[in-house]
């Protein structure tokens, strides 16, 4: 008994790490293998964007819908649900042979990230305590998330030049059933907190369709352009929407989005500044990707391999800012990473078509990582920070959509200017001068990041509401259950005559 308690908390971190790295390898996963897909299942050029962009669309407009479905109907059920829908999507898109075939099993994988994100991290929050416990479980959830975005260039590189495109959906299938065999393990239940309430369906749909079409007006731009009718009408759709969204929680008896969730300076403060780090990262991400296959000549494998350098620095950070957020505060990490963050960028925007991986990739990689290490682990923890448990699928879905939006507002809106900057040039010099100013604006977003800590997050945590976790918090319960049964007895004892 002693062990399998001690033994849940870790089960739980493995179970949500698991699933959160598969959630981030997908986003990244199938850009190598895009040229082969195109040419192996027919898509017409424009089409074949929609491989990635349905993936972001689907998963990034119903997160807060995730996240409150897990709070309603139990975390564990929401979690297991959409893991079995993102690996029957992903066989389905591995065994694909037209392009709908598998735009639609991209589709569906983003229906399952979007429960199994917001539950997972919902899982954490509710089984580990506030406090150092905490941040030591986010912690690792961060760089795993991290880790799993950056390992899937390498990934995807490395699987389309030696086992073919296929195996970029394939792989997800034993991760997803690691996954799942770790829940009979030590996975509690997490019944739900809200029995008796129903989803808060205008709201589900205010969010979503706001949401999706704020993804679909961006990552469109790129293509129709920012000015066009078109680009103006989705995004003045969905902001109205959005607008609605907050209207309608107002007045709804059990919201999709508390309206005061968004007064608490911790939760604003941090979806926030993980809109613009996301931003900044999954562009800068997706920048220096081209510039090293399109100037210096690498190919999709030695691309891949080029960013585990990278990863190496997403962890260190991760480990040191786990450190520093548990003796002091989340801001205390948060503002020097944003820096440091923003000084890699910088180094980064000084790139040229004359330049070599190790002058101008590996230097400003291992800085920059770092920095985004620093900021991601503290993150996490500051947008759950004194969130009620019943709240923390809401929380974790609010943060998921931050994190989904502004990468996908990020690339969109970043690859438009290093376009517009290089013209329809072909030149190496205009090319790189495109990227490098993409580069310099990504160096801004978390210069602006740094300055939304200052600004909008307290300067220390609050007290620990919560000392201990929900499982001795049961068994405390069920210990006072039985005292008062003992003490009701007694009382019975003592009044029955002899």
């Amino acid at each position: 008994m002693y062990k399998n308690r001690i033994g849940k908390p870790t089960v739980v971190l493995a179970a949500a790490c698991v699933a959160q790295f598969i959630v981030a390898l997908d986003m990244s996963v199938v850009t190598v293998a895009l040229p082969t897909i195109g040419l192996d299942l027919g898509f017409a050029p424009l089409d074949l964007s929609w491989v990635v962009h349905v993936y972001a669309l689907v998963f990034g407009g119903l997160l807060l819908l995730g996240g409150r479905a897990c709070d309603l109907y139990g975390r564990r059920r929401v979690f297991v649900a959409g893991l079995i829908l993102f690996g029957v999507c992903s066989l389905a898109g591995g065994a694909a042979h037209a392009p709908w075939q598998l735009i639609a099993a991209r589709a569906g994988q983003g229906l399952g990230a979007a429960a199994v994100a917001p539950s997972a991290l919902a899982m954490l929050t509710a089984t580990f305590p506030e406090g150092g416990a905490r941040v030591r479980a986010l912690g690792v959830w961060s760089a795993v998330n991290a880790a799993g975005g950056a390992l899937g260039v390498l990934a995807g590189g490395l699987l389309t030049e030696y086992a073919g495109w296929r195996w970029v959906m394939l792989v997800n299938i034993p991760i997803v059933m690691t996954a799942l065999a770790l829940i009979p393990l030590g996975v509690p239940a997490g019944e739900s907190s809200a029995r008796g309430q129903r989803l808060d369906w205008p709201g589900a749909l205010a969010a979503t369709a706001g949401a999706v079409l704020l993804v679909l007006g961006v990552v469109r731009a790129d293509t129709v352009g920012w000015g066009s009718a078109i680009t103006i009408a989705t995004l003045a759709t969905a902001g109205l929407l959005l607008a609605g969204l907050i209207v309608i929680e107002a007045k709804s008896a059990a919201p999709l989005l508390r309206p005061g969730l968004l007064a608490d300076r911790w939760v604003s403060g941090a979806n926030i500044i993980v809109f613009l780090a996301a931003a900044g990262q999954f562009a800068a991400f997706y920048l220096v990707s081209l510039y090293m296959q399109n100037i210096l000549g690498l190919s999709a494998g030695t691309t891949g391999v080029a960013f585990l350098p990278f990863t190496a620095g997403l962890i260190a950070g991760t480990v040191v800012a786990v450190r520093i957020t548990a003796a002091h505060s989340p801001r205390t990490a948060l503002v020097p990473g944003a820096v440091v963050a923003a000084a890699g960028l910088c180094w980064f925007a000084t790139i040229d078509p004359g330049g070599s991986f190790m002058v101008d990739v590996l230097g400003p990689s291992i800085l920059t990582s770092v920095g985004v290490g620093l900021v991601l682990a503290p993150v996490a923890t500051a947008a759950t920070t004194g969130v009620a448990p019943h709240e923390a699928g809401m929380a974790s879905g609010l943060m998921n959509s931050s994190r989904q939006l502004g990468g996908a507002v990020g690339v969109a809106a970043l690859a438009t200017i290093a376009a517009h900057r290089s013209g329809t040039s072909v030149d190496p010099v205009a090319v790189s001068g495109g990227y490098a100013l993409g580069l310099a604006v990504a160096a801004g977003l978390f210069a602006l990041a740094a300055v939304a800590a200052i600004v909008l997050l307290p300067r220390r945590t609050p007290r620990r509401t919560r000392t201990v976790t929900p499982l001795v918090e049961a068994a405390a319960r069920d210990r006072s259950d039985a005292n008062e049964k003992g003490d009701t007895n007694e009382k019975r004892l003592e009044g029955t005559p002899s």
